[in-house]
């Protein structure tokens, strides 16, 4: 299984780029976002890669980053989501956008993506929430931590959640803590924790 490629850009193209390596060229599929990260023609790159064997097809994927690359996996781990539709899906939004968008059930945001409709949306917002936190919930951060006294089970849990979206969109333990401190008493429900958490750091940075 081919993990990473590393060589010189020969040609970009929409939704490809031709990379050459070890004297081949290699062509390898991509989000617009990954496109537009990657540097100009001529020039050295790596991109992480996932290959795909079907019946009728052998692709090369390609992504700016690990991150990326796992989102990827996820989306096409989703029923009725195939590879071309999950580089739409990944082109459509920032990628800390686009995990927002999957924990909050954001479906008019997912549905953004080209061939995405309302059930489809609905279905990568149901199956993959438990994915996108999943690497979030690795040293998790305690009420006692984010400075909030200890409360009902609800708030628990609308608390617990909040601070797993901001972990999974990459927020240290410590940004996501005093984030949600700042905006203690200002929501009940965890979608209303992470608006508000997001809007407080962006005011603070």
């Amino acid at each position: 299984m081919i993990a990473l490629v590393e060589g010189t850009i020969v040609e970009k193209s929409a939704g490809e780029v031709i990379v050459l390596a070890g004297g081949i060229g290699l062509r390898l599929l991509c989000s617009m976002n990954t496109l537009t990260a990657l540097p100009p023609v001529d020039q050295p790159c790596r991109l992480f890669t996932h290959f795909s064997v079907r019946e009728d097809s052998m692709d090369l994927y390609g992504f700016a980053s690990r991150e990326e690359r796992a989102m990827f996996r996820n989306l096409i781990s989703v029923t009725g989501v195939g590879p071309k539709s999950a580089l739409f899906v990944l082109g459509s939004l920032p990628l800390a956008d686009l995990r927002l968008a999957i924990l909050t059930g954001d479906i008019p945001m997912l549905s953004r993506a080209p061939g995405v409709g309302k059930k489809t949306a609905q279905r990568i917002a149901l199956e993959l929430k438990d994915k996108v936190t999943q690497d979030a919930l690795a040293g998790g951060v305690s009420l006692e931590d984010i400075g909030i006294p200890d409360t009902d089970a609800p708030a628990k849990d609308a608390l617990g959640e909040a601070m797993q979206a901001l972990k999974a969109l990459g927020y240290s333990p410590q940004e996501a803590a005093l984030a949600l401190r700042s905006i203690q008493g200002q929501a009940q429900t965890a979608d209303e924790m992470i608006r508000l958490a997001l809007r407080s750091m962006a005011q603070q940075g």
